[in-house]
């Protein structure tokens, strides 16, 4: 062994010890890693950079970028509040939210796919009072299971493919195409959610919701609704309405014309023009702005046809001009491109209309803010704004048809071959800045410079492994193990080895570590490559055993209120049948 794959295996042992640990994080790792290697000449700077140049990973960025679009925009809205409230129980639930997710996940990056859903996953499991310890898993687990099913459903398969353009063990190999994995891929969802569904919700927790006890604790706005002219909820009881099961919204009062309602009870029948006060925390009220419920914020009026509005808290200082004046009186509108929508003092409940409320310094203040509060919000010491809430885009018709016809368009023309799918990507996002769809700020701000550096540097382990000997030293290992049990047993093994990588460290790291190992595999037994190229790609993107493994997992661990044995408990089974199914479809299809 020579002295440059000692500092190499070195440098992995440090890599894996690190990620598991903690130590540094992710991206210091790497790049820590990579230096040893540039300054010990293991690797020269243009072996380094190498990987910055990868046309995957423009891909990925590209990708997310346009999933980032899809969650801010909130065009997915619509489809999910229409589908998913027809659930009456945990089972359906899952089942139609499992499906949706693996289908979508298939074609758009699965992170904010995830990061979009989870607030209706946990909005379900209040309404069918169940702990979201029961939902948050399946979600996350159902956009693994879509994600491996496509080349571009996870960057974990398009880093595959920048391997398989970059590699220099086999030369002259094609690069996949985005159905490649769809022969596994696809079984498995149904393999996957019937397991969840039969077997994996009976060791689901049933943990108390860690967002219920923020809750809990949360400060509470006061927000004016208005039963509208010709709507649905007139002549309906409360209780029939559905008033008393809104997220995050409780019903205290009712004002009809010189008649005050507390304590309103279920059986009170709702009237045209009724105002209705609620208590609610900001998210709740922000969702409550973009509601079409048959209640309306009657402050907000013209700011319902704006295309780009914010919900902001702001706090009212102690030399403000408006303090001591009404929210009526002080016109946030023409004078701050806002409204108001809820107000908040320690607690208190406001007798009467929003508007007729006498605002006070200290007061925090919801508004719905428009283009140019930014503008005057600098040359302003009435308040300060302490946090932005959510932003509303409402994009139209037109624009949104060009971004879900475009994104159709791109995945449909890349995967017969008319266009690459960089170019598509390339042309969309440009087309979604013209539109007006997205800012070019917006753009630059939804960048993961993180994931770029770790998978331009993995790329530069890997080619470390190659040029040292490394990945032939492991290869032999494989082959001493596994090769008695012939080329389903060698299969076996760089799947086991791949899982157990990405499990404990990251699933990046382990397609940079065992790829060259699986390519020299293939090339000395003299078989077809492309079962040792997939094997890969399903066990590192598969993965279900740790939070730490696969970022979805990692963004739901909180929220559900898991333990690390949970994942283990849940996706340790799920893990092992996956490795069967695509060990037995791979060796039917290649052997």
């Amino acid at each position: 062994m020579t002295f440059d794959a000692i500092i190499v295996i070195a440098v992995l042992l440090f890599l894996i010890v690190s990620l598991y640990k903690e130590i540094l994080g992710p991206t210091m790792t790497f790049i820590i890693a990579v230096i040893v290697l540039g300054i010990t000449n293991v690797l020269d700077p243009s072996e380094i950079l190498d990987g910055f140049a990868n046309e995957q990973i423009a891909v990925i960025v590209m990708l997310l970028l346009l999933g980032d679009i899809y969650r801010r925009t909130s065009v997915l809205d619509i489809f999910f509040d229409y589908f998913f409230t027809r659930s009456k129980s945990i089972r359906n639930f899952t089942a139609r939210m499992m499906f949706v997710v693996a289908f979508l996940s298939a074609f758009l990056n699965n992170t904010p796919l995830v990061a979009l859903l989870m607030p209706y996953v946990h909005t379900t499991a209040d309404r069918l009072k169940a702990p979201v310890s029961k939902l948050m898993i399946p979600l996350s687990f159902a956009a693994i299971l879509g994600g491996c099913a496509t080349l571009i459903g996870t960057s974990t398969n398009l880093i595959v493919n920048g391997l398989v353009t970059d590699q220099k063990i086999i030369p002259n190999l094609p690069q996949l195409d985005i159905f490649d994995f769809s022969a596994v891929g696809v079984p498995m969802i149904v393999i996957g959610i019937a397991y969840i569904l039969f077997f994996g919700q009976k060791l689901l927790p049933e943990n108390k919701n860690p967002i219920d006890k923020i809750n809990a604790l949360e400060r509470k706005f006061i927000v004016e609704g208005r039963i509208k002219t010709n709507s649905d909820l007139i002549g309906k009881t409360i209780a029939e309405a559905g008033l008393r099961n809104l997220e995050g919204l409780f019903l205290f009062e009712i004002l009809r014309e010189d008649i005050r309602i507390t304590a309103v009870p279920n059986d009170t029948i709702l009237m045209e023009e009724d105002i209705l006060l609620f208590t609610g925390s900001t998210e709740s009220i922000a969702d409550f702005v973009k509601s079409k419920n048959g209640i309306e914020i009657p402050s907000v009026g013209m700011f319902s046809r704006k295309k780009n509005t914010e919900v902001i808290e702001v706090v009212i200082s102690h030399n403000s001009s408006i303090a001591g004046k009404t929210i009526k009186e002080v016109n946030f509108r023409a004078k701050y491109d806002a409204t108001a929508i809820a107000v908040n003092r320690d607690g208190e409940t406001f007798a009467g209309k929003l508007g007729n409320t006498e605002l006070k310094a200290g007061d925090s203040v919801l508004l719905l803010a428009g283009t140019y509060f930014e503008a005057r919000l600098k040359d302003t010491v009435d308040f300060f704004l302490t946090s932005r809430v959510k932003e509303i885009r409402r994009l139209g018709f037109l624009r949104t048809m060009f971004l879900v016809g475009g994104t159709i368009l791109v995945i449909l023309l890349s995967t017969i071959g008319l266009i690459k799918f960089f170019n598509g990507l390339m042309v969309l996002l440009t087309g979604l800045v013209i539109m007006k769809i997205t800012r070019p700020k917006d753009l630059v701000k939804s960048i993961d410079y993180d994931l770029i550096i770790i998978i331009a540097l993995s790329l530069a382990l890997g080619m470390a492994m190659m040029k040292t000997g490394v990945a032939e030293l492991f290869s032999e290992g494989i082959i001493i193990v596994f090769k008695p049990l012939g080329k389903v047993g060698i299969l076996t093994g760089i799947y086991m080895i791949t899982t157990i990588l990405a499990a404990y460290i990251t699933n990046k790291a382990a397609v940079a570590v065992i790829f060259p190992v699986s390519l020299s595999l293939a090339l000395e037994l003299n078989v077809d490559v492309m079962p040792f190229i997939l094997v890969v790609a399903y066990a590192a993107a598969a993965n279900f055993m740790t939070p730490i493994g696969y970022q979805t997992n990692l963004m739901i661990y909180g929220p559900g209120g898991y333990k690390f044995k949970d994942f283990f408990r849940i996706g340790a089974p799920l893990t092992l049948l996956y490795m069967i199914v695509t060990i037995t479809i791979l060796s039917l299809m290649y052997f």
